[in-house]
């Protein structure tokens, strides 16, 4: 193990369960990021996968400039580490109104955006935005197939873009869609099921330059579409799992190659039986909302995870002699982003030793506003 990438030298230093990072290998990724869409203005990261303005500012020195978030914390993190363009890709509604309103006084320098599908939420955009004399660029959000949010493209989607652009307070900033429900293993499949998708919206963008209504931007895509959608012209692309990758996505993107850059610390508490041993990662420490394997554990290949729950998981094995009560075990999450929101901090690891704990700051729904 001590030859291995993520070993950490200081481990007995580290209390588990804890979340360990590798800048060098954040920076390598995203680096090939940038290569894939071929020009970094075309791409716009989302960070909601590692919440931490770290990462950020790793961002901005690779060229990167523009961010997507879904929480108002999100949006507020990436402003304070010095981001200047950030999409909030989650409509606001309630106090998150006078909230996105606040981070835009509060950050002058920076342009913060927001998604809408419903025109009352873009008269109340109007209306706190007027009362504080400032002017919100809207995207409005395109349901291509996903059925989660937006609009679905056509002539309701038109009409609320043109409403967006007639309206005080606010300004059609273009248009926004993600595409969540196409991940196919199979290239050509996704190809052909992103150009289903997607024809909605050019037809529409078609309309738009009859009816000479601009459309200055066009975000799209996540992780597995994001290198196709970058080949068409004023498309910006919303990869995010990149940063740290994980053990789920190579499943959806066999074709993408991203270096893990972030494992999950565990050890090992217990010998319930003779081929079991527990771990001390339940649900708070890493995701579950995925079907198991929940995480792929180094040197357990073997294993098989047969019970997690709030502070455990057990895996059976026929080696569980091998793992003495104690022993250190590292890992990597199926799902990186929701695993991340489950930890107050983690270890940033250079050169094999654990150095300092950076804040998750962004789990936390509210930071100053």
């Amino acid at each position: 193990m001590v030859n291995d990438w993520y070993y950490v030298s200081n481990v007995t230093d580290i209390p588990s369960p804890a979340l360990l990072v590798y800048p060098d290998r954040i920076r390598s990724n995203l680096q090939r990021m940038i290569s894939l869409v071929g020009d970094v203005s075309k791409f716009r990261p989302h960070v909601k996968t590692h919440k931490m303005p770290q990462i950020i500012r790793m961002k901005l020195q690779a060229g990167i400039t523009k961010f997507k978030a879904s929480t108002i914390a999100e949006v507020e993190m990436t402003a304070e580490a010095g981001g200047r363009d950030i999409l909030l890709a989650i409509q606001p509604v309630g106090p998150q109104i006078r909230r996105l309103v606040e981070l835009v006084e509060k950050f002058p320098l920076a342009r913060i955006s927001a998604i809408v599908d419903d025109k009352s939420i873009v008269e109340k955009i109007s209306a706190e935005a007027l009362r504080k004399r400032r002017v919100i660029p809207l995207y409005i959000d395109l349901n291509v197939g996903m059925n989660r949010t937006g609009v679905i493209p056509g002539q309701d989607a038109i009409k609320l873009y043109r409403f967006i652009a007639e309206c005080d307070g606010v300004e059609a900033a273009g248009l926004h869609a993600y595409d969540g429900h196409l991940h196919e293993a199979d290239i050509e499949v996704l190809k052909r099921k992103l150009k289903e998708a997607f024809e909605p919206v050019w037809a529409m963008c078609k309309q738009f330059e009859i009816e000479q209504l601009p459309v200055p931007n066009i975000i799209a895509g996540g992780t597995p579409t994001s290198r196709f959608l970058a080949e068409i012209p004023g498309v910006e692309v919303g990869a995010g799992t990149i940063a740290l990758w994980d053990s789920g996505q190579p499943d959806l993107s066999p074709d993408l190659d991203f270096d893990n850059a972030l494992v999950i610390l565990a050890r090992v508490i217990s010998h319930p039986t003779s081929d079991r041993i527990c771990l001390d990662v339940g649900h708070k420490a890493i995701a579950s909302e995925m079907a198991q394997p929940r995480a792929h554990w180094f040197g357990l290949e073997d294993a098989r995870i047969v019970m997690h729950s709030e502070e455990h998981m057990v895996l059976e094995t026929d080696r569980s002699g091998q793992f003495p009560v104690g022993t250190e075990v590292y890992g990597l999450p199926r799902h990186v982003c929701p695993t991340v929101a489950l930890h107050h901090d983690v270890w940033c690891v250079r050169d094999g030793v654990a150095i300092e704990k950076w804040p998750v700051t962004a789990r936390s729904r509210t930071l100053t506003v």
